[in-house]
């Protein structure tokens, strides 16, 4: 049967370009359809502008402490539409980068919606239908916000990067990364902020001491962590927002942003009429190929809800490529992977937490917490802290934590480390670059516990 394309992509994120780039550059026919933007959710409205939004909030804190290093500043402010402006004129660079690679590369791209007929068919919304030998779904995920009584007054991750004006006093509802990093950014930039968070721990699933270290330090420097607490409602007054929770207070605020989680945006794609498997957030089931029941249909990235990260998304997509045009049969290998939290202070991590290997054999658990040397002029009592998971059996280190400044940079290369099986003997045996903070990951020779 002879089809339009070799490879038909729906979506145009970072899974979906990388995907038909390099079927293209194999001299391979390629479409992909794109209703908005090319980037997707990390280009447009999630990783890049919130790392540019983190930067600007660091300055806040900067600026005090440079007075005990000898500066002497004048009056500064800060102006929100001035960095909404340059936000914006970095994603359309960005945007127009991954537009222009896709062409170069050869791929046609449609402007349009896609859904899925068949094993081999995509209807465009501009009318047009498709036939592909292979398909790929890598349409991501979109935020939502629960149904309650003003639930219409609040806004999501997609609407807070562009707010007309900046809010002095902001409720932020939600405990995972999402809504930590958006407290600490605004917190940063000058507004008073409230966190809700119906559980009894923020950071859910991360190693409990570094979320205890973290919720210390986001309280210490102005956040308001009120956990156990969810939204009753929300009514529009002339004074901006006002809302009840549960424990029947109430605030006032500027701005309610909901960052309760995401879901696979899978209701438009003619998923269940053809027959495909849905999990519980309507995310499309795969295996390790990430190939479908459909044995043309394929889906990498957020819309299948394993690992909802930029670079997994990207390594997914290779992956696909490889075994389905290069004849290699890669799986999609999630069992290690480097995380950063861009929170105040920020978080890196990769492997596993203490909860969970402590459950599985025995281990030592090395701790350091100590005040990095940028903070001893300026006062501040803010620790680092750093944190080695090792096996007692094979001494591998299992697990490294890293909460302070630098720590999304440091967990890098601690990730090429655990890929490579490093022991703890390795750390020992790496000689310290001194004097800084990364240090203390190799010079720890005592456990703090063992487990």
């Amino acid at each position: 049967m002879k089809f339009d394309y070799d490879l038909f992509v729906i979506g145009g994120g970072s899974g979906g370009v990388r995907a038909a780039r390099m079927t293209a550059e194999l001299g391979l026919k390629v479409g992909l359809c794109e209703e908005y933007r090319m980037g997707g959710t990390c280009v447009i409205r999630g990783c890049v502008p919130k790392k540019l939004y983190f930067y600007a909030s660091s300055f806040s804190e900067t600026f005090k402490s440079s007075t005990s290093f000898g500066w002497k500043l004048g009056k500064y402010s800060f102006d929100w539409s001035e960095l909404v402006k340059a936000k914006d004129d970095e994603i359309s660079r960005l945007e127009k980068i991954y537009h222009s690679n896709l062409v170069k590369s050869g791929v046609k791209i449609f402007n349009s919606t896609g859904r899925i007929d068949s094993a081999h068919q995509v209807s465009l919304s501009s009318g047009e239908i498709i036939s592909s030998k292979y398909i790929l779904i890598a349409v991501g995920g979109a935020p939502y916000i629960p149904n309650f009584e003003g639930s219409n007054y609040a806004i999501s991750s997609n609407d807070i990067f562009d707010l007309k004006s900046f809010p002095k006093n902001i409720l932020i509802v939600g405990g995972g990364y999402i809504a930590c990093e958006f407290s600490s950014i605004f917190n940063g930039l000058g507004s008073n902020v409230t966190q809700f968070y119906r559980g009894t721990s923020i950071l859910r699933g991360f190693d409990q001491e570094i979320t205890d270290h973290v919720k210390d330090s986001m309280v210490n420097r102005g956040v308001s962590i009120k956990l156990q607490t969810e939204v009753q409602s929300i009514k529009k007054t002339d004074d901006g927002f006002f809302v009840t929770d549960n424990k029947n207070s109430s605030l006032t605020v500027d701005c309610v942003l909901f960052a309760t989680g995401r879901k696979p945006q899978t209701n438009e794609l003619g998923l269940k009429e053809l027959g495909l498997e849905l999990g519980e957030l309507g995310e499309v089931l795969v295996n390790d190929y990430s190939q479908t029941q459909v044995p043309s249909i394929f889906a990498v990235g957020d819309v299948t809800n394993r690992a909802n990260l930029t670079p997994v998304a990207i390594r997914e997509a290779s992956a696909f490529v490889k075994t389905v045009f290069e004849g290699e049969s890669i799986k999609s290998n999630l069992s290690l992977f480097p995380t950063a939290i861009f929170t105040q202070p920020e978080i890196g991590t990769v492997g596993v937490t203490e909860e969970i290997a402590k459950n599985s054999e025995p281990i030592e658990v090395y701790v350091s917490k100590f005040r990095p040397m940028a903070n001893i002029l300026s006062g501040k009592t803010e620790q680092m802290l750093m944190k080695l998971i090792v096996s007692v059996k094979t001494k591998k280190v299992l697990g490294v934590h890293i909460v302070g400044s630098g720590a999304s940079e440091i967990i890098q290369l601690a990730g090429v480390a655990l890929q490579m099986g490093a022991t703890k003997v390795d750390f020992d045996n790496t000689l310290a670059v001194h004097p800084t903070a990364a240090e203390e990951l190799v010079t720890m020779k005592l456990p703090t516990r063992v487990s």
